[in-house]
C-alpha cells in the first residue's frame, strides 16, 4: 500500500523581494552554469531575510574540502552572490520554513551516502531540540548551512536544468530581501515562470486584493448586537451587502436593506471560506472576519504563493491531500475526489509541518510512543507531583536513552491514538491518528494536537486503504476488539 500524502499549511512573518540592484543575471540562457556573478550589496543586515552571514572564505573552503565540481561550485558562488552572503536555509531562531519544505522535495538519490546521512541526522537533531532558543553561525552551522545549499543545487539540476528559470531559482526562490507588503506583491505579480495552475490562480486573487487596497480598502461593518438570521431587515444589512459587494461576493446592484436568500447562500459560502460554522447565520465571529483589512488578505495570500513554490507536484494516482488551516483532510484518486474528513492539527506552539511523504503502514490498537519533549515538558513534572502518575495515564516505563526515560501509553480506551494509526516516514513525527476526544471536532477550530494529526473518522479512512487487501471488517473489528 503506498500513498502520498501532502500537507498544506499557513502563516510566516516576512515579505522578500525579488533580487534587484547590481547582481548580476545576465547570460541567463547562455547555459546553466555561467561563471561570472556580482556580490547583490543592496541585501544588508537590517533589510536581510535572515539575520546570519557566511564569509566569502567559507564557501570557498567547503567547496575544496567537499570535492564540489567545478559546476556546481560555481552555482554556488552565485547564489550566496545572490544573498549577499547571508544564510539561505538558517537564522538566530533556527531552522526556516524553506528548510523544512525544502527537506521533503528533494530525490535523495543523488547524495545517498555518508554525507547525506549525516547532514538529515544533524537537521533531525536541531528539529528535535526543543530548548533551541537563539543559534549562531558555529562551525557546525556553517557546514550544516552549505551541505544543505549544495543539495539545492543537485536539486536545481533535475528541476531547472537550464536557462532563465533556473538562474531565478537560484537568484530569488529562496527568499534573500525583505520588502514591504505592497512592494513585494507587485513583484510577485511580475514574476513569470513555469507556475502550476493553482498558483496562477491565486495570484490573480493577489492582483484584485491588491486593487482593492489601492481603491481604499474594505467598508467596515459594525459588529451586531445580537446575530442576524434570514428574513432580518435594517441598515446594517445594507452595509454588509455592500462589504460583500466588495469582495466580488455578492451582486453590486442589491442594496436592499433585507437579509434575502441570496445574502443568506452568501454568508454560508464566506462562513466557510473562514473556517466559520456554515449556518447562513450573521454574528459577531463571521463580521469579524469581515472587517479583516484588505492588506491583511494580501498578506496570507504572499504567504501562500510563498509556500506554494515548495509544495511537490501533486502525482497521479492516490492522494491523501491535509489542509491545516481548513481542518479537513481530502482523500483523492486519479484526481477525482472520493471524500472528505475534519481533522484536528497542531496547536500554536506544537504546529503541524508542511511535507510530503509516502502512506505505508495502518495499525491497529497500537502504542503511543510518547516523545522526548513530552516526557521532559509533561511525563516528568507529572511524576514528581504524583507517583502514580504512570499508572494513572496507562503509561510503562521501557528503557532509558540519553539520561531521559522511555516512555509508552499501553493500547486500550484511554491510549491517545485511539484504535488506529496511520504512518508515513518522516522526519518530523507526525502521524494520523484516532482519538478518545471525539468533542473536539465539534469546534470550529481545532487547532488543539501536539502535532500529529487526529482523524474525525480514522476507521473509514483504514477501511478504505484496505479495501484490497484481506483486512476485511470483521477482521478490522476482532482485532480491535481484543485490547
Amino acid at each position: 500500500m503506498k500513498w502520498r500524502l501532502i500537507t498544506c499549511i499557513c502563516a510566516v512573518v516576512t515579505f522578500t523581494a525579488c533580487n534587484s540592484g547590481n547582481e548580476d543575471i545576465e547570460g541567463r540562457t547562455e547555459g546553466k552554469h555561467k561563471k561570472k556573478s556580482e556580490r547583490n550589496l543592496t541585501i544588508t543586515p537590517s533589510n536581510s531575510y535572515s539575520d546570519l552571514f557566511l564569509d566569502s572564505n567559507d564557501v570557498e573552503k567547503f567547496i575544496i574540502d567537499q570535492k564540489v565540481s567545478e559546476e556546481q561550485a560555481t552555482d554556488l558562488r552565485r547564489f550566496y552572490n545572490f544573498r549577499n552572503f547571508q544564510f539561505a536555509w538558517f537564522s538566530k531562531d533556527g531552522l526556516t520554513e524553506q528548510t523544512l519544505s525544502f527537506r521533503t522535495l528533494y530525490d535523495y538519490d543523488k547524495d545517498s551516502g555518508v554525507s547525506r546521512k549525516n547532514l538529515d541526522n544533524t537537521l533531525d537533531d536541531l528539529l528535535n531540540n526543543d530548548s533551541l532558543q537563539k543559534i549562531d553561525a558555529s562551525a557546525r552551522i556553517k557546514k550544516t548551512e552549505l551541505m544543505l545549499s549544495w543539495r539545492y543545487v543537485n536539486y536545481l539540476d533535475g528541476k531547472y536544468a537550464a536557462g532563465e528559470e533556473r538562474q531565478l531559482a537560484l537568484a530569488s526562490l529562496v527568499p534573500s530581501k525583505k520588502a514591504p507588503l505592497m512592494q513585494a506583491a507587485e513583484m510577485v505579480m511580475k514574476e513569470s515562470w513555469n507556475e502550476p495552475k493553482e498558483y496562477r490562480d491565486l495570484k490573480a486573487a493577489l492582483k484584485r486584493y491588491v486593487e482593492i487596497v489601492k481603491a481604499g480598502g474594505f467598508p467596515t461593518v459594525p459588529s451586531p448586537e445580537k446575530s442576524y438570521k434570514p428574513g432580518a431587515s435594517n441598515d446594517n444589512i445594507k452595509l454588509i451587502k455592500k462589504r460583500m459587494a466588495a469582495e466580488g461576493f455578492f451582486p453590486a446592484n442589491d442594496t436592499t436593506p433585507e437579509f434575502n436568500k441570496a445574502l443568506a447562500e452568501a454568508v454560508k459560502s464566506s462562513q466557510a471560506r473562514y473556517g466559520l460554522k456554515d449556518d447562513g447565520v450573521i454574528g459577531k465571529s463571521w463580521v469579524s472576519e469581515l472587517n479583516v483589512p484588505a492588506e491583511r488578505r494580501v498578506e496570507q495570500i504572499l504567504i501562500n504563493l510563498e509556500r506554494m513554490k515548495w509544495m511537490p507536484e501533486a502525482p497521479e494516482g492516490r492522494l491523501i491531500l491535509v489542509n491545516i488551516p481548513e481542518f479537513r483532510m481530502h482523500i483523492f484518486d486519479n484526481k477525482s475526489k472520493e471524500f472528505h474528513m475534519d481533522i484536528v492539527v497542531g496547536k500554536e506552539g506544537n504546529s503541524t509541518i508542511n511535507f510530503s511523504g509516502s502512506l505505508n503502514q495502518v495499525v491497529f490498537n497500537p502504542y503511543w510512543n510518547v516523545p522526548r519533549s513530552i516526557v521532559a515538558k509533561e511525563v516528568l513534572p507529572g511524576m514528581e507531583k504524583n507517583p502514580a502518575y504512570l499508572e494513572e495515564h496507562h503509561m510503562e516505563i521501557t528503557g532509558e536513552e540519553g539520561g531521559m526515560p522511555v516512555v509508552r501509553q499501553i493500547p486500550g480506551d484511554h491510549n491517545a491514538l485511539g484504535q488506529v494509526k496511520f504512518l508515513f516516514p518522516n522526519s518530523f513525527n507526525i502521524y494520523f491518528h484516532d482519538t478518545p476526544e471525539k468533542e473536539l471536532f465539534k469546534k470550529t477550530k481545532r487547532a488543539y494536537s501536539h502535532g500529529c494529526i487526529r482523524l474525525s473518522e480514522p476507521m473509514k479512512l483504514a477501511q478504505y486503504l484496505l479495501e484490497d487487501t484481506d483486512w476485511d471488517q470483521g477482521k478490522v473489528d476482532n482485532t480491535t476488539n481484543e485490547i
